[in-house]
């Protein structure tokens, strides 16, 4: 029996799924519910209806979860969806998330949910983008295209909300029109904050360089939808860490630059353990860094040792950091400046420079490919590229565990077999789950 559009009704919560969503039947028919938390029975009213799923929002908790707590003001707002969830429970959801969404969509069966690492639930995040109208910024509520306040998340520092708050004035004082967005990019400390601004077309983009008053900045920049390049307004936008990849060893200190339009990893309590969670997985031997970034996963297994790198990075702004930021290192790396997929049908397995050695001396017996790839996910090419090459061993690193059950399910026909998957909470509180999934297999 369908259900229509706004009807309310009562249902036992049995599982989380991804998205945020958690998982129940009504006469057969499967409701996905937002609000609510497994083994909670709850009333909810029908928000839509698509094809043999209808979406619903909890509306009266009738019997609650332990876990149940305050939820945020908004939920909507920068993705809180499990704000009402006690952050333990919160970790263990996602780690159930992994587990059904490998084998529901990968035929993977992990015998137990994998482990999820937390974070601090408060002013984790060193990206954000923030959207403008009509004077305003912030986030969009999700669904819609209405500004929600970024600051009352608690997703960002507070001095970063300070500086949104000092950036709305100016704009209403100075009468400045014609802003769409804002790219925020914070170090870990929180002592650099690079911004960059998104302009509409015929702005004057001079007149935006009154908002480096808002507040202390390494740099802003401003671009415009009509013409290629960027203006630079006032310093350099670019910030910097150091990242301590072994916490035992100071030698293995990595400095990264990168300008604020750069993508990184967005939380600052989690990018060490990442880093060095994903530099245990590597054994000794050449690496391959596909989707390289500004160099965070390559430089720092450079930085443990390694001697033979390859960074791929196909996106400019990027690729510019990255070079920067391998210079310390020398010829034990080297900086492929092209796609993916492009790079991939010229490898054909060539030894990086630095010889046969491995980072800790002995023959490279095992080649390690690292991905990090957009949330699509692999692509055809880049899949069959890496499957062409057959590394001994290959480090995915996943924000959709949709798109990375997909990939595994090829991996796994192809041969490989899946050792070890952890998940990281990069984004506490929102339905977003990071996986890194490692995949072993003899070469053909």
């Amino acid at each position: 029996m369908s259900l229509d559009i706004h009807a309310e009704i009562t249902l036992d919560i049995e599982r989380p799924a991804a998205g945020g969503w958690t998982l129940a039947r009504h006469e057969g028919q499967v409701v996905l519910v937002r609000g609510a938390i497994p083994g909670e029975r709850v009333r909810v009213r029908v928000d839509r209806v698509g094809r043999g799923v209808a979406y619903a929002d909890a509306v009266e908790v009738i019997v609650a979860s332990p876990d149940r707590r305050e939820a945020a003001p908004d939920w909507r707002c920068g993705g809180n969806v499990f704000a009402h969830v006690a952050y333990e429970r919160q970790r263990r959801l996602k780690g159930e998330i992994i587990r059904d969404g490998l084998g529901r969509i990968g035929r993977v069966a992990l015998r137990s949910p994998p482990d999820v690492l937390g974070s601090p639930e408060r002013a984790y995040r060193m990206r954000a983008r923030l959207h403008a109208k009509h004077g305003r910024l912030g986030f969009f509520r999700e669904g819609t295209h209405e500004l929600c306040d970024a600051a009352a998340t608690g997703q960002l520092l507070p001095a970063t909300g300070a500086w949104i708050a000092a950036a709305e004035r100016i704009l209403a004082r100075d009468r400045l029109a014609g802003l769409l967005g804002i790219e925020i990019a914070e170090n870990i400390a929180g002592d650099q904050r690079a911004c960059h601004l998104e302009l509409q077309a015929g702005v004057d983009a001079g007149r935006f360089a009154a908002l480096a008053a808002a507040g202390a900045l390494t740099g802003l920049s401003a671009e415009r939808t009509d013409r290629a390049g960027v203006q630079v307004l006032a310093g350099t936008p670019v910030v910097s860490d150091v990242l301590q990849v072994r916490a035992d060893d100071p030698a293995t200190a990595l400095r990264l630059r990168r300008d604020v339009r750069a993508f990184f990893q967005g939380n600052r309590y989690l990018l060490e353990p990442l880093v060095r969670h994903v530099v245990a997985l590597v054994p000794p031997g050449p690496v391959v860094d596909l989707y390289a970034g500004v160099g965070l996963f390559g430089l720092s297994l450079a930085a443990a040792g390694c001697d033979q790198v390859t960074l791929v990075e196909g996106d400019r702004v990027s690729g510019q950091s990255l070079r920067e930021n391998t210079e310390p290192f020398g010829a034990r790396v080297r900086v492929e400046p092209r796609s993916v997929e492009a790079f991939l049908q010229s490898y054909a397995g060539r030894v990086p420079p630095g010889g046969a050695t491995g980072a800790r001396g002995g023959p490279a017996e095992t080649t390690t490919f690292i991905v990090d790839p957009p949330r699509t996910g692999l692509s055809k090419e880049a899949l069959g590229g890496i499957l062409q090459h057959r590394p001994s061993r290959l480090v995915y690193v996943s924000c959709d565990v949709a798109t990375l059950a997909r990939d595994a399910r090829v991996l796994l026909d192809a041969g490989y077999q899946l050792e070890q998957v952890s998940g990281i909470d990069l984004f506490p509180n929102t339905a977003h789950v990071e996986t890194v999934a490692a995949f072993s297999g003899s070469r053909a």
